[in-house]
This record gives structure tokens, sequence and C-alpha cells, in this order.
């Protein structure tokens, strides 16, 4: 697969940029918008300063280490990098019985729908805003050896409200989708009311679309964004971390959250306050 011509994945990562992975060779990075992000520090290969150099050598070391874009990509993990990002959120939420089904975008295979914990932290631990992937037959074989079922095994099309319509049709009913279009989300709030909305990779969204998809969530990313960050601290019933904050909007929001603090080992601080709750070290600029 790795020497077919059509393989190729984009996607937006660190820096608000988009990347073009080609037969598993980064062939093309595009402008960073954001220039300094403390999250991207904690990466294994830290992006101490965004730049194009930085950032493709991450992305490589993804594409060695996991196999990213490539056949070799690796779908089950038990490694948790950050505790409260949208990964270790769902799988908790699966772990807990609170979903029982996960919708997810994966590389070389499109969206997914996963029941595995240790699949949607294999899978979505270190991928961010996938835009568009190309099949891979040995990664969509080895997805479905593990439990997950591909949406199209053909196109590797990305299709949240597809996905949930046939996870629906499979018999889940407690689904929990990640989502970064309003016209998507809003389209999974009308037709499954149930559904828990996770709103991520925001930074750059405008403020319209922003209060969108505020109003139909159930968890929501601050990223670098700074409309997110204004409009959904008003509504947010509970916010954790600042630096790269995650707001629950809804009761469902907060108890998953709630159960990740069950299950973490860390300890907590928690004291009743006004939302957002900001710190100096953010990403810079906020878009």
């Amino acid at each position: 697969m790795d020497n077919n011509s059509g393989d190729e994945h984009i996607f937006e990562t660190v820096g608000k940029c988009r990347i073009k992975v080609h037969n598993g060779q980064v062939v093309e990075i595009g402008e960073p918008r954001i220039k300094d992000c403390p999250l991207a520090k904690r990466f294994e290969i830290p992006v101490d300063e965004i730049s194009k150099k930085a950032i493709k050598k991450t992305i490589e070391q993804r594409i060695r280490s996991f196999g990213m874009c490539t056949a070799r990509r690796k779908v089950i993990s038990d490694r948790e990098f950050f505790g409260f990002a949208p990964a270790e959120l769902l799988a908790c939420g699966l772990r807990s019985g609170m979903f029982d089904a996960a919708i997810c975008n994966c590389d070389g295979a499109g969206t997914l729908i996963i029941t595995n914990p240790a699949m949607v932290l294999g899978i979505s631990g270190l991928l961010s805003g996938l835009i568009s992937t190309s099949p891979i037959p040995e990664v969509i074989d080895r997805i479905e050896q593990y439990g997950g079922v591909v949406f199209d095994r053909v196109g590797a099309s990305l299709d949240p409200l597809g996905a949930t319509i046939v996870a629906q049709k499979m018999g889940f009913s407690r689904i929990a989708i990640p989502v970064s279009d309003p016209d998507i989300a809003e389209n999974i709030r009308t037709y499954y009311p149930g559904a828990f909305i996770f709103g991520v990779h925001m930074s750059g969204i405008a403020e319209e679309d922003a209060q969108r998809m505020v109003g139909v969530s159930d968890l929501v990313t601050g990223c670098a964004s700074k409309t997110i960050r204004s409009i959904a601290g008003k509504k947010a019933l509970l916010q954790v971390g600042a630096v790269i904050p995650i707001f629950a909007l809804t009761p469902l929001g907060k108890e998953l959250i709630m159960k990740r603090v069950l299950e973490a080992d860390e300890k907590f601080f928690l004291k009743p306050t006004t939302f957002p709750v900001v710190c100096d070290n953010q990403p810079e600029p906020l878009l």
C-alpha cells in the first residue's frame, strides 16, 4: 500500500497547520497559525517552538513510532497522553459503560464505530484534525480484527452522521461522537437527541459557528479558540484545565468529566468559581 500513488492523508495538527502525508512521507506542511502551544511542548517529540521544521519532526516520529498513515498503523494502545483529552475521556466513557460506542476517525480507514477503549486510545491518542484519508487494507483489517467497524471500507470517507446511523441500526444507543463541524453536530443532535456530542479541533472557529457548537455539544475543547473559550466559558457547568480547557456544557458532559476524575490517579482541588478560568500559559495567539 505504501507504493500506491493514491495513498494520501491530510490533517491539521499543532500550530493549526495543514499536513499532507503521501506514501508514508510528509510531503506538505502549511504555514503554522499558532506560534506557541504549551501542550505541544509535552509531545513525545516536544515542539518547543512551532515551526515547519519542528512540526515535520514530530509527525515523522509518529509515522516511525506507531505507523501513522501507513500499513504499519497501530490501532490498540493503553497509553494515555493527556489526562482529560478527548481520546482519554471517550475511552473512560466506554470503560464506565456511559457509552456503548464511540464514533472516531482514523487515517487509512475513515470513520469508525468503536467499542474498545484501547482502540480509541490507539487511534485517537496522537491523531488530530483528520481532513481526508485513503483506504489502507492492512489498517482496515487490523481495526476489524479488534472489533472495530469501518463505515466505508472502499473509500475511507469521513462521515460521523452516517456512522452514527449505522451504529443505531446495530443496536447501540449510548453513542459518543467527536465533531468539529457545526452542521454535522446539529444534524446529529436533530436525528439523535440522546447522542453525546464532543466539540473538538475548535481553533480558528468563527464566532457564529462557535455559538452553534456550544449550543449542541455536551463537551467542547477550548483548543486555541478565543471564541469557544468565551462562549463556552459563560455556559459551562464545569471546566477542567486552563491551558487547553475542556468545558462541560450539559449534565452528561459534567458526568463524564467526573467519571474521569474518579478513575484517575492524580489529586484534584475542586471549588465553586466563575468561568472561564484562565491562565497566562496558553497557546499564542488565540484564533
